[in-house]
């Protein structure tokens, strides 16, 4: 046999998963290119119409025009499939299918599938998946049905389209919306003291964002918590600190000339909303520095693994936080409702944060320079595209070509996530066994 011939390799689990959201991305922006998607004569230019599908599939919502007076009832449609895609993800879109045509899953498949989801194992993976079409579906049609009813007050029998919208948007943390009717730009803005609107909003970010894996086992564990996996304990903690601290400071320092009722309602949303989620019902522009850069620690956290939502994920934040306690309680291993974390998890974490950190340090200075822009405020829209959230300062629209390039490398970035990044560009390569001598280092 020829010493050159090689067996044609295949393509990795994460090395699908990434094409599969590109080859969607770039479908979205051909479709949004048609004349038939805009509501304006001629065809959206190729970056425009990139940058929408980009934002769209990465579940993210900054936008380049406002979705409601720019893109017509199909480009509307195009632009909720691509969230529905997006925050599903593709692997489990395409499983969907072929499900449905009753195709059998083959073993690569159900490990694309176990990548794609962040599955423990591959075993119940189909299972699983069913279980995760059936549960979207229906918790989307249910905030679709709590919404319809002030929408359709509001705007007639066009509501009933924007509540099933604004449920698929929220859900998969996607943070577009069609509020545009009443101002460009403006978000949910009108509906501040809206508690129907607000509260379905703010539930159905928080149940898109916990993860698959949590729904499966308050699904099958109900109120038994102690039978709880130890990742979905830490991800129901992590949520709930992470709303409950940041919404005292947000009711005490940054709402308080708010009426009552609207300053729960709002220090309530602007918590749950950077959570990659991407709507507002206050002017961000308002918020001191303190409140944006609590906004942006929030974004760049992001939802939970196997979520609708994008960030570095709130267990990648939880795993650090308990290897620094146990450094300063010189344990030996960090750990979570006694049980040991693993190695691998720390380092990973750790990889991720630097990832994360870097993109949205040097995403946001590349636009500050470019643009001529306050530095805190391009930070602020890197830690919105890094974090695949959607909040803005209100720069997105103006920016040159650069910038936005940048914001949706970003969004891809954040959306795909570091190590299926890291894992698909290394893929191929052998783990080399060998050590090097060891030696100390002195680190703080």
């Amino acid at each position: 046999m020829d010493a050159r011939w090689h067996p044609k390799r295949r393509l990795t689990s994460f090395q699908i998963i990434i094409l599969g959201f590109l080859g969607v991305i770039l479908l979205g922006a051909l479709l949004l290119m048609l004349p038939v998607s805009s509501r304006h004569s001629g065809r959206t230019p190729f970056l425009d119409a990139l940058f929408t599908s980009t934002s769209a599939v990465c579940v993210t919502g900054l936008v380049l025009h406002d979705t409601a007076t720019y893109w017509s009832l199909f480009g509307q449609l195009v632009i909720m499939l691509l969230i529905q895609i997006g925050g599903m993800g593709v692997i489990t879109v395409a499983a969907a299918f072929a499900l449905i045509s009753g195709r059998k899953i083959s073993l690569m498949q159900r490990s694309t599938m176990q990548e794609a989801i962040s599955a423990p194992k591959v075993g119940g993976i189909v299972r699983l998946t069913s279980f995760i079409i059936r549960t979207t579906l229906i918790i989307e049609l249910l905030g679709a049905a709590a919404m319809a009813p002030v929408f359709c007050r509001d705007f007639g029998a066009r509501g009933l389209w924007m509540a099933l919208f604004h449920a698929v948007s929220a859900f998969c943390n996607a943070g577009f919306d069609l509020m545009g009717v009443r101002g460009e730009f403006s978000s949910l803005t009108s509906y501040a003291a809206e508690p129907v609107i607000n509260v379905t909003v703010m539930l159905l970010i928080l149940i898109g964002g916990i993860g698959f894996l949590t729904w499966d086992d308050i699904r099958s564990n109900r109120l038994h918590v102690r039978r709880y996996r130890m990742q979905s304990k830490v991800i129901l903690c992590a949520t709930g600190l992470l709303l409950l601290l940041p919404a005292l400071y947000f009711y005490v320092f940054e709402f308080g000339a708010l009426p009552p009722k609207e300053r729960i309602l709002a220090s309530l949303f602007q918590t749950v909303t950077p959570r990659t989620a991407g709507f507002n019902t206050v002017e961000l522009t308002k918020l001191s520095d303190a409140g944006q850069s609590i906004t942006v620690a929030l974004m760049l956290t992001g939802g939970s693994p196997g979520s609708t939502a994008g960030g570095m994920k709130t267990t990648t934040v939880a795993v650090l936080f308990a290897a620094a306690i146990s450094t300063f309680q010189r344990e030996e291993y960090p750990h979570f409702f006694r049980r040991r974390i693993d190695d691998d998890a720390v380092k990973n974490a750790a990889t991720i944060l630097l990832m994360y950190l870097t993109l949205f340090f040097f995403g946001g200075l590349i636009i500050s320079v470019s643009e001529g822009l306050p530095m805190l405020t391009c930070l602020f829209e890197a830690a919105s595209a890094v974090g695949t959230v959607g909040l803005t300062l209100g720069i997105t629209p103006g920016l040159g070509t650069l910038s936005r390039l940048i914001l949706i490398m970003l969004m891809f970035f954040g959306r795909v996530g570091g190590l299926t990044l890291i894992f698909a560009a290394l893929s191929g390569r052998q783990k080399n066994g060998s050590k090097y001598p060891h030696e100390k280092v002195t680190v703080g």
